[in-house]
């Protein structure tokens, strides 16, 4: 039995500087290689006691801490470190929430805290870009140092901008204050002021992590020495070693040779370890800046790279687990289970498309909380069988494929060609889910339209007094449109429910009109009927609506107006038929 380094996640809002944070702390520079400037994929970083005893020093801190170290998870957004899970719990102890002390709380980071609260993981908040704060003299150093230099207009911005934070904590349910000011952070949530571009705060930061560590875990990292399991972080070609794994083994120990079970698309494979490589302490599991330094055995919690004969279909976010003394079939067994995805599917909604299981979950989740339902959600590219799926589906509003960071095959691309379907394909969860959004409405408005030119809609009008332009065959007569829209090739209706004649044509000057809208006077030409037989001047017409329309009108989005001509309509026509239009 030994204690094992906590696991920090680091997450929150896009652009608020997760990534730039780490980075200054190990001296890399991943967030520049990211799609655009966003951590798509969960990587490893270790920071060793001895790192964070120096950090602490500057403050004048004698650290007494039994943990070995801390390992942090870069998250590409907020929900993605409750995605890789072991039996059931999250992979993240502890968890930073990174929030731009400018813009504040935006919608990433208040799901954030809602999810936090829901996973009971205790977290502190870091005011990021605290070197944009006007006024602000950014320096790397501790914050509480450098606050001694600010001027007082500087340090009341920064004191309001915090206090903001501080607010939308509490409307979330949590107590909060500058972390230099709790005293106790099993009440209080400790809020950092840091700048991850200059340093300044990075320290501080540490160091309540520290406090955060052995406040909540220092009884709760014990784990055994037996057989190994992690969580496949990334799937990888390099050059001399061919397909690697970067993986975070959080339970056991995993060694050279051992027998280990991983989840794939299908069926869990067998193979052994032929070899396990750890980046050095303060370097990046996905990029590395120094050489891998190749180990016999790695104990929990660790960032590895590790090497199989036998890795064909695995997935990111798949379990691996060392099988031991136990039976391969049992081991097996717990693979598969585990690598299920955790999602909720309806009889009715969109398809997603991921690389990886927790990039599915991700958008199923995203999807969840917009409230869009799901239909079906796999991993891999969309295939021609995704297309004809999509196709299927009687709701033309969930005729949408979400495909996050995969390819379309060919074979999908000549289908797509033939069918009413739409693929968004985007390298950033959020994204795809507003893009699908933006289209629905789009689409709902298509729907509508068409629906509205395939159903005959009520409209009134009144024959002008004089404005006969000619009797019959056919009459042209001014009116006015009292409501609705008037259209040619539109039967009239009377209020004694007969039929006054079908418009022909609609002329406004010399132009031709295909419409009439409520308030416009225009002349119509009217066929079957004569002026002062049929119809008379001031006379108040209907658009005579089938009985059909008048059912399926029901189902459409009317204006006030149209409703109440509508009413007036059925009234006619119930003087003859007490059932119309029911």
């Amino acid at each position: 039995m030994r204690i094992r380094q906590p696991i920090v996640s680091v997450l929150g809002h896009v652009d608020h500087g997760k990534t730039t944070f780490l980075d200054k702390v190990r001296g890399t520079a991943v967030q520049e290689r990211e799609a655009g400037a966003i951590t798509q994929h969960i990587g490893a970083t270790e920071i060793p006691l001895d790192a964070l005893r120096e950090a602490c020093s500057e403050l004048g801190c004698e650290v007494d801490f039994s943990l070995p170290g801390l390992l942090f998870i870069d998250t590409p957004g907020h929900h993605s470190f409750v995605n890789l899970r072991s039996r059931g719990g999250s992979l993240a102890d502890l968890a930073v929430l990174i929030v731009d002390i400018n813009d504040g709380f935006m919608p990433q980071s208040l799901e954030s805290l809602e999810i936090l609260k829901r996973e009971k993981t205790p977290f502190i908040v870091a005011a990021n870009k605290l070197d944009k704060i006007p006024g602000w003299r950014s320096e790397d150093k501790p914050f509480v140092k450098n606050l001694l230099e600010q001027s007082q207009d500087a340090k009341d911005r920064m004191t309001d901008a915090l206090y903001d934070m501080i607010g939308d904590l509490y409307d979330k349910g949590f107590s909060a204050d500058r972390y230099d000011r709790v005293s106790d952070f099993s009440e209080n949530i400790g809020i950092v002021p840091m700048s991850a571009l200059t340093g300044e705060g990075i320290e501080d930061l540490l160091l309540t992590l520290i406090g955060l560590a052995q406040t909540y875990l220092e009884n709760e990292l014990e784990v055994e020495e037996g057989p190994g399991e992690a969580t496949v972080l990334e799937v990888k070609e390099e050059v001399g070693l061919g397909t690697t794994l970067d993986t975070i083994v959080h339970e056991g120990v995993l060694r050279k040779n051992d027998e280990i079970v991983i989840g794939t698309r299908n069926e869990p494979i067998r193979t052994k370890i032929k070899s396990l490589m750890r980046p050095k302490p303060m370097d990046e599991i996905r990029d590395p800046s120094e050489r891998f330094e190749e180990e016999d055995q790695v104990g929990a919690a660790a960032g590895i790279k590790l090497v199989t004969p036998e890795c064909e279909g695995v997935l990111a976010g798949a379990p691996i687990m060392g099988v031991g003394d136990r039976e391969t079939e049992e081991v097996m067994d717990m693979v598969r289970k585990e690598s299920q995805a955790d999602i909720e599917t309806q009889e009715e909604g969109v398809i997603i498309k991921a690389d990886a299981i927790g990039s599915l979950e991700g958008l199923a989740y995203e999807l969840k909380d917009a409230e869009i339902p799901l239909l079906k959600a796999s991993v891999g590219d969309v295939s021609k069988k995704d297309i004809t799926d999509a196709v299927a589906i009687d709701d033309q509003l969930y005729r949408a494929i979400l495909a996050f960071n995969v390819d379309i095959l060919p074979d999908a691309e000549e289908k797509l060609k033939e069918e009413d379907v739409k693929i968004f394909n985007n390298d950033v969860v959020y994204r795809l889910v507003e893009e699908y959004e933006e289209w629905k409405e789009e689409k709902k408005r298509e729907i509508e339209e068409k629906k509205r030119e395939d159903v005959i809609h009520p409209a009134k009008i009144r024959i002008l007094e004089d404005h006969v332009f000619r009797m019959s065959k056919p009459a042209v007569v001014g009116v006015r449109v009292l409501a609705g829209t008037l259209r040619p090739q539109r039967r009239l209706l009377n209020k004694d429910c007969e039929t006054a004649g079908r418009v022909q044509s609609i002329r406004s000057g010399e132009k031709s009109l295909d419409k009439a809208e409520q308030g416009d006077e225009v002349a119509i030409a009217i066929s079957g009927v004569t002026v002062g037989r049929q119809i008379e001047e001031r006379e108040e017409l209907y658009i005579d609506i089938p009985q059909g329309d008048a059912v399926k009108l029901r189902e459409l989005d009317l204006t006030y107006d149209e409703e109440r001509i509508l009413d007036e309509v059925r009234e006619i026509k119930q003087k003859e038929d007490p059932f119309w239009g029911l």
